[in-house]
């Protein structure tokens, strides 16, 4: 046992936000607290946690979690809860670390020894995706995911449409999966005639076909297509996910380890998931520790199907030359061979971080700013 003594927390690029904790004995572990585009409100957040806990024991994970949801009054959401998940995946860390074990050893041990993932092609304004799809055959993928369109009106031509399909068409020959992201950006109306449209193509999945605010929706759409609906990125606790899975409008579950409260609230998520024989399928875009963790908890649920990775994805290149392979001491962890990843088997988190480099990108390191589409006529459309 040891109480904290610091949390720290580090903004680097390209747009990610770390977090350390050492207690008085020096032991540390590592978290990732990243909201994208919404770094400096998780980062005043922290600052209140900060005053808060150190002098907690660290290895009261859940007491601290508790503490911090259920005496903050005003609770849930994106940004709290980021922070929370910062601060829970270092205590996790920390203490598997102290014990000198894998962390999901610490959750009941391993239900498999490999991880299957897929990475990203295409961009916001998917393109290329051919030369993309067999670049990340030759990685090792045989999955990806790609935005299925463009920003779309309420209410569009069918035309805007086509190009959707054709891509997810090419994309299969070349011998991958495809999961389509609508990202929220499409509407009703058009969410409905591109999941019609899709169906003969057999896509792994639809992320997002409209956003998570509209479970009504989302139901209704369900019951009109045979292809595996998935979102919950943007759901943020328990709370948030039961009533998906209580209407059983969606398959595959989404939420992001960074965003859902950390690895203790994703585990209870995956548990709630898997009664309603829904598949959990971690949302990664972010930056190595949020990944490691994702590994972690899928190295010991039954339900886990397959996990996001962010390797060169797009957010990442625009921004320059860091990437999930940054930051960490051994990159080859992120190896992928037939579809898969090797369980990762270091203690704690599974990786080593290098915190010089952290530090170093952290004193020049600017938040990375929200995106946005804007339609022909000048209206705000999704992105």
């Amino acid at each position: 046992m040891g109480k904290i003594k610091t949390i720290e927390y580090f903004r680097v690029l390209p747009r990610w936000l770390f977090v350390k904790i050492t207690d008085e004995h020096g032991n540390h572990g590592w978290g990732e607290a990243t909201l994208e585009g919404h770094s400096q409100a998780v980062e005043g957040c922290l600052d209140a946690m900060i005053q808060r806990f150190v002098g907690y024991e660290a290895d009261n994970i859940e007491y601290l979690w508790q503490t911090a949801h259920r005496h903050s009054f005003y609770r849930g959401g994106p940004v709290l809860m980021s922070a929370l998940a910062g601060i829970d995946i270092a205590l996790w860390d920390l203490l598997s670390r102290r014990l000198g074990l894998p962390l999901h050893v610490l959750l009941g041990g391993a239900v498999r020894n490999k991880i299957k993932v897929y990475s990203w092609i295409g961009g916001d304004r998917p393109r290329d995706v051919e030369a993309a799809a067999k670049e990340r055959y030759a990685q090792g993928f045989r999955a990806i995911k790609m935005n299925a369109t463009e920003d779309v009106d309420w209410l569009d031509s069918p035309k805007a449409l086509e190009t959707s399909v054709e891509r997810c068409r090419i994309v299969k020959a070349v011998g991958l999966d495809v999961g389509l992201d609508f990202h929220g950006r499409l509407h009703k109306p058009m969410a409905k005639r591109l999941a019609k449209a899709l169906e003969p193509h057999h896509p792994l999945f639809i992320e997002e076909p409209l956003l998570s605010e509209h479970h009504e929706g989302i139901k209704q759409l369900s019951q009109l297509t045979t292809i595996p609906i998935a979102l919950g990125e943007r759901l943020y606790s328990r709370w948030d996910v039961k009533r998906f899975l209580h209407d059983t409008s969606i398959d595959i579950l989404q939420p992001d380890i960074s965003h859902c409260g950390g690895i203790s609230e994703i585990r209870r998520i995956a548990s709630m998931a898997e009664a309603y024989d829904v598949a959990l399928a971690p949302h990664c875009p972010l930056g190595p520790i949020a990944l490691a963790a994702c590994m972690q908890v899928a190295m010991c649920t039954p339900n886990f199907t397959i996990q996001e990775m962010g390797l060169t994805i797009h957010y990442n290149t625009e921004a320059g030359a860091y990437d999930i392979k940054n930051y960490i001491k051994d990159p080859s962890v992120w190896d992928v061979e037939e579809g898969y990843v090797e369980g990762l088997k270091g203690v704690g988190l599974g990786i080593e971080v290098d915190e010089e480099e952290v530090r170093q990108v952290a004193r020049v390191a600017n938040a990375w700013a929200p995106k946005g589409f804007v339609g022909p006529d000048g209206s705000i459309r999704e992105w």
